[in-house]
């Protein structure tokens, strides 16, 4: 059932690309879009709008709405982390230049509103003011990622906060944009973004988990990467918070020196080690289960079938087992 949700978007992601001038700008937009991914966020959308009694094609527009402006926040996040790479390919200021990345990149966050013009008032109105509010939140929450960059401690709290904004809060966004799409009531409207949120919360947390303990052939990532880019996932912040104060010295020296090749392995480990002795790898799978199960008491209020309800805690089960 995901794969056809997929290949529907995957159908109406190549129509929206047609051929179109001028080249630089929209060449580099085509080259991001068709790099791949497993379209999660437009596919919740099209889940949303079917459960609640609308064809999934319905959708579309909202969908791709959701996945150009996602990518559109890729490529400038590129450029601020120098990130040469994604999905395993040249990012767009690397094949092309800083320029074509900003400016395609703003075509791109065009483009997301305008897929949403296939909608008549009110529905247009409600869905573009979500989408306003989704991306001024995303905005925010990747400046506190900056901002925690340079603070030796950050509180659980407002680590959460952070992820919330900069990852989740667009995944609740994607299910409440269907759910409105396929003529669901505010209220569950509202409650599936609340599941979306704390899905994608849980998601994130453990992918931060994942990258230190991770299975590497499930994972599908260089284990430790994190680590060896000194990145202060939940794990560093929950360690630096129940730490002792010798282990926060230790912690805080391995995340201030440069990772040099013969040194990345012993690194890994020591801070790993720091993780678990601390009790932050521990913490941290109990706060991923904390969020799964808040997120499936959001599905448990909606008023719909158990065949949808079941449809979406499937989707969170195959998601959070990277099954997804």
């Amino acid at each position: 059932m995901l794969s056809d949700y997929q290949q529907l978007f995957q159908n109406a992601l190549k129509e929206s690309l047609g051929s179109t001038g001028p080249k630089g700008l929209y060449e580099p937009i085509s080259y991001l879009l068709n790099l791949g991914g497993k379209r999660l966020r437009p596919v919740l959308t099209l889940m949303a709008a079917e459960t609640f009694g609308k064809n999934q094609k319905k959708a579309v527009g909202a969908a791709l709405a959701i996945e150009i402006f996602h990518n559109f926040t890729l490529m400038h996040d590129d450029i601020m982390d120098a990130a040469p790479l994604r999905r395993g390919a040249a990012t767009v200021h690397h094949k092309w230049d800083t320029n074509t990345a900003i400016l395609s990149g703003d075509a791109m966050l065009i483009k997301a509103y305008q897929a949403l013009e296939a909608y008549p008032d009110p529905l247009f109105g409600k869905l573009t003011r979500l989408l306003s509010q989704t991306a001024l939140e995303v905005c925010e929450g990747q400046q506190y990622d900056m901002d925690f960059e340079t603070q030796k401690e950050v509180t659980e709290p407002q680590y959460l906060e952070m992820i919330q904004l900069k990852t989740a809060v667009l995944v609740g966004c994607a299910l409440q944009m269907g759910a409105w799409i396929g003529g669901a009531s505010d209220t569950d409207a509202h409650k599936l973004y609340e599941f979306g949120v704390l899905l994608g919360t849980a998601f994130q947390i453990q992918d931060d988990y994942l990258d230190a303990f991770g299975d590497p052939e499930s994972f599908g990532k260089q284990l430790g990467g994190d680590i060896i880019e000194n990145k202060k996932t939940i794990l560093y912040h929950q360690a630096m918070a129940k730490g002792t104060d010798e282990q926060k010295e230790k912690l805080l020296h391995w995340f201030s020196s440069p990772s040099v090749a013969p040194k990345k392995t012993e690194k890994i480990q020591e801070v790993k080690a720091l993780f678990e002795d601390t009790g932050s790898r521990i913490a941290s799978v109990e706060l991923v289960k904390k969020f799964t199960e808040k997120a499936f008491e959001k599905i448990d209020e909606l008023v719909i079938s158990t065949e949808g309800k079941e449809l979406f805690k499937g989707f969170g089960l195959q998601l959070m087992e990277r099954k997804f």
